[in-house]
């Protein structure tokens, strides 16, 4: 890190127009299908590494295309792709029946004003959560050893893992993971294996669902052990002792799956983001100084450019100057107060016109900055694709309804005025939740960025570009999905082609709670009494052990998040911690732990193309299994036949790659 690298004096291409340009149509594409596909299975999926291979595919026919422009062309396409996860709030003003559809300038004005003041948010945070973090960035990591690999740049390539062996390391978790993802598509494989039962004889139940998922499981390797074992621990409490336990209480009878997930879905899911929300609190008070020292080294690196001395800094340094960043950030807060004024009258709460506005603003400003940090943190702890903001939605839907009702907006409760007064809460988180989904995805963009040695203000102009195109192509999308099938919950739908939302949903209903005065606030006490609890003893871990811990968030995740995502997590945690092992015993140790991350890398790369290319095809066929060769009754032997296959393959690519990680230290 202290040698300056040859290219900070070679000029390279890198913010280019062509780059800009594939970018921005990589993103028509990414950013429809993972609004139909968070929509229909309450998922996002991260598009950074996909696009950066299809960037690569392109570019390759250049003669003067980089590894930096082909950073370029995945941190426009990621940044709006991330940009899709505002479905998790924006669909519940439908829900709610306050509008009918998505009206385009309203939805852009939320989406673009939003995140642009997430990319501003993200820019001193980069020091304190980038450059001076040791999280581990999952995707941010992968795309940046993909980008390695494959970008055509010897000298790095080299660093990464000489030549061929990475090259085929990547190919081969590319290729095995999408084509193990469109078996699952025709159903010959099962997606999962899942079992739900009843507990003891009060009418418990509990289960269990193993994603049967290469990225995932490539997100377990690439996280480590400790973080893997602390989300099997949320996994334990949410499913080892709530579930049974609020089931129990319930006294239902009925399938041990309904119970279960009824359990979770509306008693689990809420201790779980009092959790999140106490270790959230944690987490930001320990990076007050990092935060400073961040600011203050953006401040000395514009005082230095000012004085002609911009030079002197590595070009891994040069963010856009801070002057720009806090004109910008005011900048954004000019339409955000319109939008927050126009809506006020709207609703019929005109009387309260400035304080809303005033209100409004500060809560945008002071709430963006703290869930940019919370979700920046999350991110890098266990990648965007898992970072559950839905929970970070969560405790800011009920903060502004709080808010609400302290301020003494509350004066028509009923009829149109009270569900105007829900829909305000909605309409200022929807902000709030904008600034969030880009600092979910923009620090791990920015690690991949200071990986390949990017210069970060040339990606910070990228990530607006990808913002403004993203939040043009979110509300067409909206419409189109909303008249095609419409949400869950929503009077006049037709349940059995409507779209789920199930975030939306629950954010609007916790929304419509803390306003109607009937949320269950023990839950969320509940959790953030487990936060502390889990901050204590993960101190206590951290004084009296080398390397043992348990974060608070990453248990909290594993409350909140189904099993269905956080068991893979861990399986995949403890293959990386065992391939590792395995490595140190080997020639070249460090070369093989390098393929290791590299074909984990690849993984990611297949499925996540495949989940692009599959969420299209379901969303032009109008069907919701377009490639099922075989029919719900031939689910048990695909359970075995896929539970199998995925076992065997991966057993096999890991020892090959131990086997190609030997051979190269050979050669």
């Amino acid at each position: 890190m202290s040698a300056k690298p040859l290219s900070s004096v070679t000029p390279r291409t890198e913010l280019t127009a062509r780059g800009l340009i594939i970018g921005v149509v990589i993103t028509l594409v990414f950013t429809a299908a993972n609004v139909f596909f968070g929509l229909k299975a309450g998922l996002t999926f991260a598009t950074s590494i996909p696009a950066a291979v299809i960037s690569m595919a392109i570019l390759r026919g250049f003669k003067d295309s980089t590894m930096q422009e082909n950073n370029i062309v995945q941190t426009v396409a990621s940044s709006a792709g991330t940009l899709s996860a505002i479905i998790f709030v924006l669909p519940g003003l439908v829900m709610i029946g306050w509008w009918t559809g998505f009206p385009f300038w309203v939805t852009f004005g939320i989406c673009a004003t939003g995140g642009i003041l997430g990319v501003m948010y993200t820019i001193p945070l980069r020091r304190a959560l980038v450059t001076d973090s040791d999280l581990p960035y999952p995707e941010g990591v992968a795309c940046a050893e993909v980008l390695k690999v494959g970008g055509g740049d010897d000298a790095v390539a080299a660093s990464a893992e000489s030549g061929k062996s990475g090259l085929f390391a990547v190919a081969a978790g590319t290729i095995v993971s999408a084509v193990f993802a469109v078996v699952v598509a025709t159903k010959v494989f099962a997606g999962s294996v899942a079992q739900y039962f009843h507990v003891g004889d009060r009418g418990g139940a509990s289960g269990y669902d193993f994603s049967l998922s290469f990225a995932l499981l490539a997100v377990g390797h690439l996280v480590g052990l400790w973080v893997g074992l602390a989300m099997l621990l949320g996994a334990l409490i949410a499913w080892g002792w709530a579930v049974p336990h609020y089931t129990m209480l319930a006294a239902a009878t009925g399938a041990a799956a309904d119970m279960a997930q009824a359990a979770w879905g509306t008693k689990v899911r809420f201790i779980g983001a009092g959790t999140i929300g106490v270790a959230a609190i944690w987490t930001l008070a320990k990076l007050v100084k990092p935060v400073i020292s961040g600011l203050s080294s953006a401040m000395a690196s514009s005082r230095a450019r000012k004085a002609g001395q911009g030079s002197t800094l590595p070009r891994t340094e040069h963010d856009m100057p801070i002057g720009i960043v806090g004109l910008i950030s005011l900048l954004c807060l000019l339409p955000i107060g319109w939008l927050l004024g126009d809506f006020s009258i709207v609703t019929g709460l005109g009387s309260h016109l400035w304080l809303l506005v005033g209100g409004g603003l500060v809560f945008v400003v002071i709430m963006g900055f703290l869930v940019s940090a919370v979700c920046g943190y999350m991110a890098g702890l266990i990648g965007s694709s898992n970072s559950p903001l839905s929970g970070v939605g969560i405790l800011v839907v009920i903060i502004a309804a709080l808010l609400l009702l302290v301020a003494g907006v509350k004066s028509e409760l009923s009829g149109d005025a009270g569900k105007g007064l829900v829909a305000f809460a909605l309409f200022a988180t929807s902000v709030v939740f904008a600034v969030a989904t880009i600092a979910n995805n923009n620090l791990q963009d920015l690690k991949t960025g200071q990986l390949v040695d990017a210069t970060p203000w040339k990606q910070q102009v990228a990530l607006v570009v990808g913002v403004l195109v993203g939040a043009a192509v979110i509300p067409p999308v909206l419409d189109l999905l909303n008249e095609a099938y419409g949400f869950a919950g929503m009077p006049g739908v037709d349940p059995a082609r409507a779209l789920a939302a199930p975030q939306a949903g629950l954010i609007s209903a916790l929304a419509q709670g803390v306003i109607q005065g009937n949320i269950d606030w023990s839950l969320i006490i509940l959790g953030g009494a487990i936060g502390v609890a889990l901050i204590v003893l993960d101190a206590v871990l951290g004084r009296t052990t080398r390397s043992a811990a348990l974060p608070p968030l990453a248990v909290g995740l594993g409350i909140y998040l189904p099993t269905s995502t956080t068991l893979m997590i861990v399986v995949g945690a403890v293959v990386g911690w065992y391939f590792d092992k395995r490595a140190e015993r080997g020639p070249k140790p460090e070369s093989t732990k390098q393929l290791g991350v590299l074909l984990a890398s690849g993984m990611i790369v297949g499925e996540s193309i495949i989940g692009v290319i599959i969420a299209a095809i379901v969303v032009f066929s109008g069907k919701g299994a377009p490639l099922a060769l075989v029919g719900d009754g031939f689910g048990t032997a695909a359970i075995w036949i896929g539970g199998i296959a995925f076992v065997a393959v991966n057993v096999a690519l890991y020892r090959w790659v131990a086997g190609l990680g030997r051979t190269s230290a050979t050669a």
